[in-house]
């Protein structure tokens, strides 16, 4: 697969990932692709997630590594310490972070860097889960309509017209804005998507309109709802609580 982005850093989070790991997906990507480096941050797993991260290494050490965290911190703090990690040994053009369940498939890693290649204006592009006639999004209802609840809510609080905030699949300008937009531990654990968004306003005094002329949602071409998701029902609240906090913290 072609990549005129420079090296791209993706940080794969991991917790207790073991029985939905695909190893041969995986491998095989990072075989055909030396140009991203895989970092896998094992979140404090009790399973055999941090043995088979081993597996996908094995033949790949050049595009492959594994960071291991002791304790559980939550994938907002993985995803952190995983791109701090990325941009301190790596040097990296581009950095984001993957979900390990692959909901969203690799070879959109090409298509979402292609646009910060494409545009130098553009800092962030997240990926979308636009369900578009002629693109295989297939989502669960019960997860699909809460989701346009809280990201009509994350909307309207951040006055950006933002789509799909909690996708997992997010790449960023590697550079000082993008450091320091990661440099302390997130106030959640899990909507810290929205964070990212609440520090760029809040740290570089950007306006509404300035942060959305830096960020690119590209619609995905596939994306499929896995089954073991670790969310569950009253998340959705928690969630709702964690965005407010998040808005009185920074706004």
């Amino acid at each position: 697969m072609e990549n005129s982005a420079g090296l791209i850093a993706l940080v794969v989070p991991c917790y207790n990932e073991a029985a939905r790991l695909n190893i041969q997906e995986f491998r095989s990507f990072a075989a055909q692709n030396p140009g991203i480096r895989l970092l896998f941050v094992d979140d404090g797993s009790r399973d055999k997630t941090l043995a088979i991260l081993e597996t996908v290494r094995q033949g790949n050490e050049e595009s492959v590594s594994i960071l291991p965290c002791p304790v559980n911190g939550g994938k907002a703090e993985a995803v952190r310490l995983g791109i701090l990690h990325a941009l301190d040994h790596f040097a990296p053009r581009i950095v984001g972070f993957w979900d390990a369940d692959l909901a969203t498939p690799l070879n959109a890693v090409m298509l979402l860097s292609r646009i910060l290649v494409e545009k130098p204006a553009i800092e962030m592009v997240f990926g979308a889960r636009v369900k578009l006639l002629g693109r295989e999004v297939e989502r669960r209802a019960i997860r699909h309509y809460p989701g346009r609840v809280f990201a009509t809510a994350v909307s309207t609080l951040l006055q950006l017209s933002i789509y799909d905030t909690q996708c997992g699949a997010k790449l960023f300008r590697a550079g000082p804005r993008t450091r320091e937009i990661f440099a302390q531990p997130f106030l959640s654990k899990w909507v810290f998507d929205v964070e990212i968004l609440a520090r760029y306003l809040a740290l570089h005094k950007l306006s509404p309109a300035q942060l959305g002329a830096i960020i690119y949602e590209y619609p995905l071409e596939k994306w499929t709802d896995v089954a073991g998701s670790k969310l569950h029902p009253t998340d959705f609240l928690k969630a709702l609580r964690d965005v407010w906090r998040i808005y009185r913290a920074y706004l």
